[in-house]
C-alpha cells in the first residue's frame, strides 16, 4: 500500500505594518480558512508581531502563502527574508515584487517591453513640481499617486491644475515620490495572471466603482463597486487586455500569479496602468472572482498558488 503524502503545511504571512494591515489580515484569514477546507494545515503568522521571523522558523512550513500588501510585504522585502530562510513562497522573485512596486520603474519596464502606458511626471519631494509644465504635458486632468503604496492610499484625481498641488502634497503624505499621470477616460478592465512558465489570463473583469475612481473604499466596502464578467467592450480589446497583462507579467519577472489593471478607452484602444503581485484576497476581491469566473473555485485557487510556489523551487 503506497505512503500517504501529507499536503504541504502552510505559514501564512499577513498584517504587518503598511497602511494594508487590516485588509492583509482579512486577506490571510480567507487564505487560512480556504486551504484548511480542503486539508491543509496552515499557521497565520503576523508579520508586525515581535519575533515573527522566530515564529516562522519553528513553525517549520513547507511553503509561505504571503498574503501582505504594501510596504513590507509587496516591494521585495520579505521576499528576501523568505530566501535567506531558504522557504519557498507564493508570489514573485524579489526584484519583480520590488519593480512592480514602485510604479515608477514600472512604467520604464513598461516602455522598454513596448507595453503602453499613459503619459507621465515624475515629482520628488526635495524637486518644487513646476504644475505648468505638468499640466502642459499631461493635460489638465490628471491622477495623482505616491510611487510606492497599494489599494489607491494617497490617490486623487486633480481635476484642474489649481488642485494639482494639493493632491501631489496628499500623495507625499505616503512617499517622497509621486507619479503624476495622464488621466485617460475609459473602462477599467483588470486581468489576472497565473502560471510560473506558462501563463494562463483570467477573463477580463469590469470595474464599476460607486465613487469617481476605484479608490480604497470601493475595493474594500461590499457594495461600494461592481464586478462585471467579462467586461463590456469590444472582443478584440478584451483580447488585448489579457495579452497585456501576460506581457507585463512577463517584463517584471513575475511568478505565480499578478494582476494588471489596464484602462479601455472609447477607441477600443488599450493602456496598462499598473500590476499587482499580490492581488487581494478577499470576499469582493478581483482576483478570486475572475478565477470564479474562470471555473476556480477560491479554495483551488489557494492550492494551484502553493502548487506554484513549490513547482519554482
Amino acid at each position: 500500500m503506497a505512503d500517504i503524502v501529507p499536503a504541504p503545511r502552510v505559514a501564512i504571512l499577513m498584517g504587518g505594518r503598511s497602511a494594508e494591515r487590516e485588509v492583509s489580515l482579512n486577506t490571510g484569514r480567507q487564505v487560512a480558512d480556504a486551504l484548511e477546507s480542503i486539508g491543509y494545515e496552515t499557521v497565520c503568522i503576523d508579520s508586525g508581531a515581535p519575533g515573527f521571523i522566530t515564529a516562522l522558523t519553528e513553525a517549520s512550513p513547507t511553503v509561505v502563502f504571503v498574503c501582505l500588501h504594501g510596504r513590507f510585504g509587496e516591494d521585495g522585502t520579505v521576499q528576501g527574508m523568505l530566501e535567506l530562510l531558504d522557504l519557498p513562497y507564493v508570489g514573485s522573485g524579489v526584484l519583480a515584487s520590488a519593480l512592480a512596486m514602485d510604479k515608477v520603474m514600472s512604467k520604464h519596464f513598461f516602455a522598454q517591453a513596448g507595453i503602453p502606458s499613459p503619459a507621465y511626471v515624475h515629482v520628488r519631494r526635495e524637486e518644487p513640481p513646476d504644475i505648468e509644465s505638468i499640466t502642459e504635458k499631461l493635460g489638465t486632468k490628471t491622477v495623482v499617486k505616491p510611487a510606492s503604496e497599494g489599494s489607491a492610499i494617497g490617490v486623487t484625481i486633480s481635476h484642474e491644475p489649481e488642485e494639482l498641488p494639493s493632491a501631489i502634497d496628499e500623495a507625499f503624505r505616503f512617499d517622497d515620490s509621486v507619479l503624476v499621470e495622464e488621466f485617460v477616460a475609459g473602462v477599467e478592465v483588470t486581468v489576472g495572471v497565473i502560471g510560473n512558465d506558462e501563463l494562463t489570463a483570467l477573463p477580463t473583469l469590469e470595474i464599476v466603482p460607486e465613487h469617481e475612481f476605484y479608490d480604497y473604499e470601493s475595493k474594500y466596502v461590499p457594495g461600494m463597486s461592481r464586478h462585471i464578467i467579462p467586461a463590456r467592450v469590444s472582443e478584440e480589446a478584451r483580447s488585448e487586455c489579457q495579452s497585456l497583462a501576460i506581457r507585463a507579467h512577463r517584463a517584471l519577472g513575475c511568478r505565480g500569479m499578478s494582476r494588471s489593471d489596464t484602462i479601455v478607452n472609447a477607441d477600443g484602444q488599450v493602456q496598462m496602468l499598473e500590476i499587482n503581485t499580490i492581488p487581494g484576497m478577499t470576499k469582493t476581491s478581483l482576483l478570486p472572482d475572475a478565477a470564479r469566473a474562470a471555473g476556480i473555485e477560491f479554495p483551488q485557487l489557494c492550492e494551484r498558488l502553493v502548487e506554484l510556489a513549490l513547482e519554482k523551487r
